[in-house]
């Protein structure tokens, strides 16, 4: 282990081969293809494939194929050894110096607060599956959590086939509205405890850190408004991404909160990401 953290520390000190990382660790646990990096980070594909080559031989990356596809993740658990050799070796495991990187389980964690929760869905456009995201939340369990939504571009509006699925499922749309991310970011705004995004472009945009730290995750799904087809395909494309955001938002609501500390909550809601639109 300490012949590696030279190694790795050199690999991320090199600005876009942090970026590529910090990206990857946005996208956790998803596998992200090679062209979706080189897209969202603007970098030439040769380059990328030595910045990603780095980055496994020092261990932080691993790669796997889908069919022609490389896809990467960040392999979690040399990241975790990583900073705990960092907090444990080079901090003497000292809280009190320390303190500002992630925490670290004390004997006998205190399991989360009983109290309601804040929590918002991000997306590119706040058109459609944030906006679901929010009704459904809201919807099924209001009395303890308080929902939001919010997207990155500067402005957007509804999308009228998500609109319409939420009235068909009976959710109440009169108040929805498409709203940007500064909302939620200034001094006044209510702070977060979880921070979920939707989609697979807003988890790739860079972000700065939510006041808090909140417990956040990655539950994309693909983009309805891109289907093409007539209105019914295009109607049936907002139904499975409904289906899909309403299964996950379902585990979710059903965690039992009084028995999970802030790292296995952080678990649970990464494993969410891989819960499917059921028939």
């Amino acid at each position: 282990m300490e012949d590696l953290i030279p190694s790795r520390l050199a690999t991320l000190g090199h600005p876009q081969r942090l970026a590529i990382f910090r990206l990857l660790m946005r996208r956790y646990p998803d596998r992200v293809a090679a062209g979706e990096i080189a897209a969202a980070l603007d970098i030439r594909p040769s380059t990328l494939s030595a910045y990603l080559g780095a980055l496994m031989q020092s261990g932080l990356v691993t790669q796997d194929r889908a069919g022609t596809s490389r896809r990467y993740t960040v392999a979690l658990a040399q990241v975790q050894d990583t900073f705990d050799y960092l907090f444990l070796d080079c901090c003497r495991g000292r809280t009190d110096i320390c303190a500002p990187t992630a925490p670290h389980p004390q004997p006998g964690p205190a399991a989360m607060p009983d109290r309601k929760y804040n929590v918002l869905f991000i997306c590119t456009g706040n058109s459609a599956r944030s906006i679901f995201a929010e009704s459904i939340l809201r919807d099924w369990a209001d009395d303890r959590f308080t929902a939001y939504s919010a997207g990155t571009k500067p402005y957007s509006e509804l999308n009228p086939f998500a609109v319409q699925v939420l009235q068909d499922k009976g959710h109440d749309t009169a108040a929805l509205r498409a709203k940007n991310v500064a909302e939620f970011q200034g001094a006044d705004a209510p702070v977060m405890d979880f921070v979920f995004t939707v989609c697979d472009q807003a988890a790739n945009e860079e972000c700065p850190p939510w006041p808090g730290q909140p417990i956040s995750a990655h539950w994309g799904v693909p983009d309805p408004v891109k289907a093409e087809g007539s209105d019914a395909e295009k109607s049936l494309a907002f139904q499975h991404a409904y289906g899909a955001l309403k299964n996950r938002i379902k585990a979710f609501a059903a965690l039992p909160f009084d028995q999970l500390d802030r790292i296995a909550l952080q678990r649970a809601v990464d494993d969410i990401a891989s819960v499917e639109e059921q028939a």
